[in-house]
């Protein structure tokens, strides 16, 4: 089953902001992905620390380029794929708080270092989205980037947020130590 919104990570280069990111898809069981090439590998500790125990929890796809993610995310929706698209960027577009969002949009994050790649921006202004922040910062941190993006589209999409009343149960897969290569699927 796909989630309603799903959570795309270009090219990420540090484990520890890919592994929040899988920690939130596990808590909101919204789909991730990773399109290639990773600046770590999926076996790496700090991905594992920073996703906890959760990895069971997470639907993870690794795709091999934008092509490959494109022609898999084409097949969730009834709606064109462009129309999903919700890339985040320092560099434009419109504040998501002003932001429209559907139940299934596809939220598109790029690397810590330079961003989304130009090329995926190009032609899309109207699909750019930016957290404001005061002049003279750059950026903002990836994780906290997805995490904020991501709750505010499922919100304004009407997507119900999980059921929690504070308890907590263990995945039973939770003591197996899992990695995130134990999860990820290839979608290409």
């Amino acid at each position: 089953m796909v989630a309603a919104v799903q959570i795309v990570l270009v090219h990420p280069e540090i484990p520890h902001n890919a592994g929040c990111a899988g920690r939130l898809s596990a808590a909101t069981g919204c789909r991730l992905h990773f399109v290639e090439p990773l600046g770590f590998s999926l076996e790496d500790r700090y991905l594992k620390r920073a996703g906890l125990d959760y990895w069971p929890l997470v639907d993870l796809v690794v795709h091999r380029d934008w092509a490959a993610l494109c022609a898999a995310l084409e097949q969730d929706s009834p709606r064109p794929l462009e129309q999903r698209l919700r890339l985040f960027t320092a560099r434009g577009g419109r504040s998501l708080f002003e932001t429209a969002f559907e139940a299934d949009d596809v939220l598109v994050f790029g690397c810590e270092s330079r961003g989304l790649p130009e090329e995926l921006l190009r032609g899309r202004d109207d699909r750019r989205v930016y957290v404001p922040i005061r002049a003279g910062v750059r950026s903002l941190n990836l994780a906290n980037t997805v995490c904020l993006g991501l709750y505010t589209a499922l919100v304004r999409a009407g997507v119900p947020l999980p059921d929690n009343d504070g308890s907590h149960a263990p995945h039973p897969l939770a003591p197996a130590d899992l990695r995130a290569a134990d999860v990820a699927r290839r979608g290409d």
